[in-house]
């Protein structure tokens, strides 16, 4: 009788009941995961797609001759386009065009893009935001999954924390049993072992990577990255106490000015202009404040929303020790908030370089392969695990691992379960869910075979 690949897997409770766990896992991610390995491996580029798909817009020949005046600047975008003003982008380099964003009449934004050395405008596009164009928006939109609003946020975040699962599990099935199985390279030469061993042995070179871009993800998540905030503040270890104590603050959190900040401080409020009257400092001047208290090159200044509202520069550059959000009175231009990547706590500190290797800013070019490497390895594995569950499936069957009769669940199982439930909320959630059906299952077929 020949004998099938199962039959030559280790028989042992454990084993059978983590590869089962692993199949299901595989199961619920698979799509997700090719998702956001495509999507986040374009967005690694965004900029470099960017500047060649819209070159026409974004960049100018560098002159000699010092930029035109802020004011000039947006004085052209809003001749141009209309509307109101609603934050200036000064030139990131020489050969980069300034930016004005602009708030027509029926409330959609546009960018305008200006040469900064004549004060001409080049053209206009609609505002996506920190994606930095509508087709990378896009791309950034399918990664997240905020196509489908608050449930797609809770996907994503019960697929980072299964990824975390299966590569626990992946390398524990990985792990050498004497057997004749690819470990460290690819040994088998064709069929379903073949393709097992390029699962395997991709998975192993490529769990680090998808744990820590799962774990770094999970901050801007709705439920795990809300209890990890609160959890770092309350400890001291996320946004420091004291930033507030001497102005008044807003109900409007800092997140929902920005296109982008620091993790960490999404949810503080923005602070108040201390004079509710009086006449605005000009854009001029507040711009030459902002360059004198030395921001890096390529923030952004949103300008003041209503009377009490603050002028606020931020930028979020490729050098992440250079990260800085800095608030200013739109009256007096007397700075109100200043901070930097070095006034967080550990775990916002953590968090901001985890997010800026996430994507692919932190080292440059070498950042940007290695993670494109990661993504493709990752797309490789959804591919190959798919491959070797349909070759071995009978036909109308889903052919999950088969489970111990009697459904007696190995205590390390249990334990696997009870810390993936804590760490991971849906995670244990959704693993809820498998159980029962699990228990359905078993009890539908001791009906038919009794």
């Amino acid at each position: 009788m020949k004998k099938t690949t199962e039959n030559l897997l280790p028989s042992n409770g454990l084993y059978r009941a983590v590869w089962r766990w692993h199949f299901y896992a595989g199961l619920l991610v698979l799509p997700f995961l090719i998702l956001l390995a495509v999507t986040g491996g374009i967005y690694l580029f965004k900029d470099e797609i960017n500047n060649t798909a819209y070159r026409s817009l974004r960049i100018v020949e560098p002159q000699d001759t010092t930029y035109e005046p802020p004011s000039l600047i947006v004085a052209n975008a809003l001749a141009y386009d209309g509307g109101t003003l609603k934050a200036y982008f000064p030139p990131a380099a020489p050969d980069k065009a300034a930016q004005v964003r602009v708030s027509g009449e029926d409330g959609l934004k546009n960018t305008v893009f200006v040469n900064p050395y004549t004060a001409e405008v080049l053209g206009s596009q609609w505002d996506s935001g920190a994606s930095g164009s509508p087709a990378m928006w896009v791309v950034r939109k399918l990664h997240s999954l905020e196509y489908i609003g608050w449930i797609g946020n809770r996907i994503i975040e019960g697929v980072a924390g299964w990824l975390v699962l299966l590569v626990g599990t992946g390398l524990y099935l990985w792990w050498p049993r004497n057997r004749r199985a690819g470990v460290l390279t690819v040994k088998a030469r064709k069929g379903r072992p073949w393709w097992r061993d390029v699962h395997a042995v991709t998975g192993f070179y490529t769990a680090g990577f998808i744990l820590f871009l799962s774990l770094t993800g999970l901050p801007w998540s709705g439920v795990w990255g809300k209890q990890f905030y609160e959890l770092s503040y309350k400890v001291g270890l996320g946004m420091p106490d004291g930033y507030w104590s001497s102005y008044p603050v807003s109900n409007v959190p800092t997140g929902e000015v920005l296109d982008r900040t620091p993790w960490i401080l999404e949810h503080q409020p923005l602070p108040l202009s201390t004079a509710s009257k009086g006449i605005p400092a000009g854009l001029d001047q507040v711009v030459a404040k902002v360059e004198e208290l030395g921001v890096a090159a390529g923030y952004t200044l949103n300008m003041p929303s209503g009377p009490t509202g603050v002028f606020t520069a931020s930028v979020y550059p490729d050098d992440i020790t250079q990260e800085r959000v800095v608030h200013l009175d739109q009256y007096t231009g007397e700075v109100l908030f200043d901070m930097g990547l070095s006034d967080l706590g550990t775990l916002g500190f953590l968090a901001e370089w985890g997010v800026s290797i996430h994507m692919g800013q932190a080292f440059g070019t070498a950042n940007q392969i290695v993670l494109l490497l990661a993504c493709a390895a990752m797309v490789l594995m959804a591919v190959s695990a798919a491959v070797m569950w349909w070759r071995r499936r009978p036909a109308g069957k889903l052919a999950a691992p088969t489970y111990p009769a009697d459904l007696r669940v190995p205590p390390a199982i249990w334990i696997i379960a009870v810390l993936s439930g804590v760490f991971f909320p849906l995670v244990g959630l959704s693993m809820l869910v498998f159980i029962a059906i699990e228990f359905c299952l078993h009890g539908v077929a001791r009906l038919r075979t009794a």
